[in-house]
């Protein structure tokens, strides 16, 4: 049985603390991902419950006639804000200390491991209930992507997509960029990794 995934990152957000919204900047994105999505068969999007990626999935729903539903699996291993008097030099600091070490438990939040695995846990279980040959559109962060290819490929597979994958991954999913991936007997495969082509 084969399932496609399309791992979308939310559109450009907001530079503020909590849980903001898109930009018109992103606005922007998210209509020219949504047009693109049009001319794929998608059975169901999920997006992660932050505003972000709520508003971006509205998008991509209005061009394919797919409802959203939310689940809190897909949310980031941690927001900026979830942490009360946390600064945004702290919250970078906690960020590179999870992603240099996958095993690091910050304060608030899940490790990068844990992240990754939340995310494999859940992919796994739509392949299992969802009907064969399913499109489902993932909206989420790209840091709990990152998380996800990390804990899933080996470092060779991943550099294949950069040459210095793991070193380098929190800076290669841009705004609106989608990873396509391929589950078939039990196996992920990544199709097309953080593609940007429909927003030029």
């Amino acid at each position: 049985m084969k399932t496609t995934f399309l791992l979308v990152r939310h559109a450009l957000k907001e530079k503020c603390i909590g849980d903001v919204p898109i930009t018109s900047e992103g606005v922007v994105q998210a209509k020219s991902t949504a047009l693109h999505l049009a001319n794929v068969p998608v059975t169901k999007i999920i997006a992660s419950p932050l505003r972000r990626a709520i508003d971006t999935a509205a998008h991509i729903s209005l061009q394919t006639n797919v409802t959203v539903t939310e689940d809190q699996r897909l949310r980031e291993r941690a927001n900026w804000g979830d942490l009360p008097e946390q600064t945004f030099e702290e919250f970078i600091s906690m960020w590179d200390t999870c992603t240099s070490d996958p095993d690091y438990l910050p304060p608030v939040g899940d490790s990068s491991k844990q992240a990754g695995e939340r995310l494999a846990s859940f992919l796994t279980e739509l392949t299992s209930v969802e009907p064969p040959d399913s499109h489902i559109v993932i909206v989420t962060h790209g840091g709990l992507i990152t998380d996800f290819l990390v804990n899933t490929f080996s470092e060779q597979e991943l550099n294949v997509w950069h040459p210095d994958f793991i070193a380098m991954q929190s800076q290669l999913i841009p705004e609106c960029s989608i990873t396509t991936l391929i589950h078939e007997n039990g196996k992920y495969t990544i199709q097309d990794f953080a593609s940007v082509a429909h927003l030029k």
